[in-house]
């Protein structure tokens, strides 16, 4: 008979080749896998940084084929409409009515391209769908597919024909990864596999196969749910988000709902690990990609240059530790 542990244990080592599976496509980008993986298991939606050509698109369509999930891409655009997201009501001439036609937020994965070079009101058309998941439309709520995660793409250099996102929109992405440039070693295995023929657009070529399902991936997600938390662990992640509104140099520090994005990211990466309960240590290594774009720096700490980072890093070192 199988036990809960080991059917934890067959599904942990089903995502650790999902690892390997988006590896054989993407390069040198580990921590963002494993982020999405996070994000996955926690139910929540993850904003990619990085300059263009680092592999955001190629990783997000190679983790949804290796976990056999459906996926769409929205490249957003100045004149994107909301119902070009969601979906709009089409006459039919035929039976007299109209009928709603499903846009492409009704999908596992949305992978939003660039979201910030669209309106406000566009970029507020996903705000329903990320935090109810579902699409109102003419007094009807329809229910979007299980799993669905948006992973929105942003660019941190070109501010020219952008507009920013607001704080509500920005709160409800669980994490923000940051897609660093390769170094020197993996930039030339890059190279070399495009040597050897290598097509981005062709995964199944590149030998990606599917390994979990989404009837895998929600077991997943319950397991990660019945993770434990201590008193003084939550009393720790209380503190570090006091800690965050009370800096000289923040402006609007974590809210609320910040703490409970972090305990929901240190619960799927305990589990990951094979723990029962989280530990500081889980909830330490989730605070940056968590936290980083919940929190607004006064104008005079952005003069001086102090980023983000650093104050939650510094913080971090400030906070007592539970034994």
């Amino acid at each position: 008979m199988t036990t809960l542990l080991e059917t934890d244990e067959t599904l942990r080592q089903a995502l650790a080749q999902v690892r390997a599976e988006v590896g054989k496509a993407v390069v040198g980008q580990d921590g963002a896998v494993t982020g999405l993986i996070i994000a996955l298991l926690a139910r929540g939606h993850v904003l990619l940084e990085g300059v263009p050509g680092v592999a955001k698109t190629l990783l997000v369509r190679s983790l949804s084929h290796a976990l056999s999930l459906d996926t769409k891409r929205v490249q957003f655009t100045p004149d994107l409409m909301p119902g070009d997201v969601t979906g709009s009501l089409i006459y039919d001439a035929r039976a007299g009515e109209f009928e709603f036609r499903q846009g492409p937020v009704f999908t596992n994965i949305m992978l939003a391209d660039e979201i910030n070079r669209t309106p406000p009101k566009t970029q507020s058309a996903l705000l329903e769908a990320m935090e109810e998941r579902q699409v109102s439309v003419d007094g009807r709520s329809l229910p979007l597919p299980e799993p669905f995660i948006v992973a929105a793409t942003m660019n941190p250099i070109e501010y020219e024909g952008t507009y920013t996102l607001p704080e509500a929109q920005l709160d409800r992405f669980l994490l923000k990864l940051v897609l660093d440039l390769p170094e020197r070693e993996t930039e030339v295995e890059v190279l070399r596999r495009h040597s050897n023929g290598f097509n981005p657009r062709d995964l199944a070529g590149a030998g990606v196969t599917a390994v979990l399902g989404a009837d895998e991936l929600a077991q997943a997600q319950q397991a990660v749910s019945a993770v434990g938390a201590s008193p003084d662990v939550l009393a720790y992640l209380v503190d570090l988000a006091r800690a965050t509104r009370q800096s000289p140099s923040v402006k609007l520090g974590v809210s609320p709902r910040g703490t409970t994005a972090l305990l929901a990211a240190a619960k799927a990466w305990a589990w990951l690990n094979g723990y029962q309960s989280i530990t500081p240590d889980h909830v330490q290594a989730m605070v940056l990609p968590v936290w980083r774009h919940r929190i607004q720096l006064r104008p005079e700490a952005e003069l001086e240059g102090i980023g983000v980072d650093a104050i939650l890093r510094s913080i971090l070192q400030q906070v007592q530790v539970p034994i």
